[in-house]
């Protein structure tokens, strides 16, 4: 089944959702945005379906980050257009059900964050991931209050306030990443542990993953809401914006 730039499919009690853009390298764009939205609003009113995995076409990218071609410099734009990433972002931790992302590629930005967003992450070897933002001026909306929870302060402000990539091993090692895997294995790994997730008794997993989220989602998000936007209207980020699409260094003020 597809929706707007995604596949949907159903194997067995699993979802398997595909970012199907990978000439865009499967950056969030309004219509992967709008199918992930609708995918997932079918997985929770499908009681037959108990794990979701998430992965990209291609061989590439998993995700890529926001799609900022067409970026309007206008603050209610600004404001709802973050805020709609934010929700997209949120979307695996917001289903009740266990999702896992197969990171097949470069998980940027935003991928990134969807994929945080995830319960449990299985990267290619080849996968790289990073939140770039800082060099356009900008910062991880998602990823500035989730990430110090799960690679501890110190590394998150490293990866967001330089910006530099890091490894699947590395990732691996920071517990960021369950399982690192051959580049042709990564879709399997994450069906198998889909399926092992999916046999077992679904009102404790749902619990469980309720019970390690406690905490999460309420005022951190709106936080970002709300300050976000700032950035987005700075003479820096316009610069760093500027300079991204049109393939330049930016001189930042």
């Amino acid at each position: 089944m597809g929706y707007a730039g995604v596949i949907y499919e159903k194997k067995g009690h699993v979802a398997l959702i595909t970012l199907n853009e990978p000439e865009k390298l499967n950056a969030l764009s309004m219509n992967i945005r709008e199918g992930l939205e609708r995918a997932f609003e079918e997985i929770e009113n499908d009681n037959d379906v108990r794990s979701v995995v998430i992965t990209g076409a291609g061989e590439k990218s998993f995700c890529a980050g926001a799609d900022i071609s067409g970026l309007k410099f206008e603050a209610s734009y600004i404001k709802t257009f973050l805020g709609s990433i934010l929700d997209t972002l949120a979307i695996g931790e917001s289903c009740k059900k266990p999702v896992i992302s197969a990171v097949n590629g470069f998980a940027f930005g935003g991928g990134f964050e969807l994929a945080i967003g995830s319960d449990f992450i299985i990267a290619s070897e080849k996968a790289k991931f990073g939140v770039p933002e800082i060099n356009l001026g900008l910062l991880p909306g998602f990823a500035i209050v989730r990430l110090g929870n799960i690679i501890g302060r110190q590394k998150a402000k490293e990866m967001s306030m330089v910006g530099d990539p890091i490894s699947a091993q590395e990732a691996k090692e920071l517990g960021l990443v369950l399982d690192v895997v051959a580049h042709d294995e990564v879709l399997n790994r994450a069906m198998e542990l889909a399926e092992k997730l999916a046999s077992k008794p679904q009102a404790a997993i749902q619990l469980a993953k309720s019970a390690y989220n406690l905490g999460l989602g309420g005022d951190d998000i709106r936080y970002a809401k709300d300050a976000m936007p700032f950035l987005f209207l700075t003479e820096d980020s316009k610069e760093g914006i500027t300079a991204f699409m049109e393939k330049r260094k930016p001189n930042f003020s």
